[in-house]
């Protein structure tokens, strides 16, 4: 009967007898292959077939997803809990909905010539890390290590990084941060190899914080209409996800047609889809309250500059990915 249902929303839209529910998505950085399951699901009209017009929104280094929601730019965004649930502290009620991303891909990628064995061995170095929001799983890390942040013989010098790899080239710092998905291919695209290269990844460190989820502001989630709407958009964008879990070059492919700026190169979406897929495995878009517990966790353990300062309430809920897995 669902079907049937679903079917006939779609006919009738294609015949304009219902105009389609808008959806504004913003997402947290540019158009590429982590965003996949959104474009997939636009692409292969899964959207459609739930009555839904999507506007896809990149974001970019002057965007701020939070920022965007606060000026009510957009319906729901992607987001790293992190950011989220700091920016919830300070007032902006934020509220997980879905979190497609099952895994973290965040790591530290150093130069092996530095003598970096293990975090052991960050003393005393400097560190590249990224800001806007980012920085917050590297923060915790390091009050979880007991070691300050504060360019001392025994803490880390932090160096802020732009969204390249360029101090890892030039040798400007000992390690720098990455995404498994991303500008770690950049290193090695640059000329480095595997062996030139110890990496550190946040999950295996155990202070991996959730990553990519949707979230949206929580006063919405009081209009029934937009509950509605936000079931729609996850029970679709899940399904483009799993689409683009099994057909990771296919996905790559409509990521690549979406991307206006031209930037993105076929080899490097691919490859970047392939380990996006080891990140959304394992999720049927629900939130593992398992997780966010540790992620809460992580984030409270920053010593005297913790990331969060309370458990938060009401931060997400199960109620949209419930109805939307029905």
């Amino acid at each position: 009967m669902k079907k049937f249902l679903i079917g006939a929303a779609a006919l009738a839209l294609m015949a304009g007898g219902v105009s389609a529910e808008e959806v504004k998505l913003q997402l947290k950085w540019v158009t590429q292959a982590q965003f996949a399951g959104y474009y997939v699901a636009k692409d292969k009209g899964f959207y459609k077939e739930e009555g839904l017009d999507v506007d896809i929104m990149p974001g970019g280094p002057d965007i701020s997803p939070t920022q965007v929601m606060a000026g009510g730019g957009a319906d729901v965004t992607v987001d790293w809990m992190p950011s989220a649930l700091a920016a919830r502290e300070k007032g902006l009620a934020l509220v997980n909905i879905a979190q497609p991303f099952k895994h973290s891909g965040m790591m530290l990628t150093c130069l092996k010539e530095t003598g970096i064995k293990g975090p052991e061995d960050f003393k005393g170095k400097t560190l590249g890390v990224w800001f806007g929001g980012n920085e917050y799983p590297f923060l915790s890390w390091m009050a979880t290590l007991g070691i300050p942040t504060d360019g001392s013989a025994e803490g880390v010098k932090v160096l802020k990084q732009g969204f390249n790899v360029d101090p890892l080239l030039q040798k400007q710092a000992a390690c720098i941060s990455t995404m498994t998905y991303n500008e770690y291919w950049q290193v090695i695209d640059a000329g480095l190899t595997p062996e030139d290269l110890v990496t550190f990844k946040y999950e295996d460190e155990g202070v991996a914080t959730l990553e990519d989820g949707l979230y949206v502001m929580e006063d919405k989630l009081k209009d029934p209409a937009f509950k509605d709407k936000m079931v729609k958009f996850v029970r679709a964008s899940m399904k483009g996800w799993k689409y683009a879990e099994a057909n990771p070059d296919e996905a790559a492919e409509i990521v690549l047609e979406n991307d206006e700026s031209g930037a993105q190169t076929e080899k490097h979406q691919k490859r970047m889809m392939g380990e996006i897929a080891k990140l959304t495995m394992g999720s049927n878009g629900a939130l593992d309250p398992a997780d966010y517990e540790r992620t809460v966790k992580i984030l409270l353990a920053g010593g005297s500059d913790p990331v969060i300062s309370k458990a938060p309430e009401g931060a997400y809920t199960l109620e949209i990915t419930d109805a939307a897995l029905k």
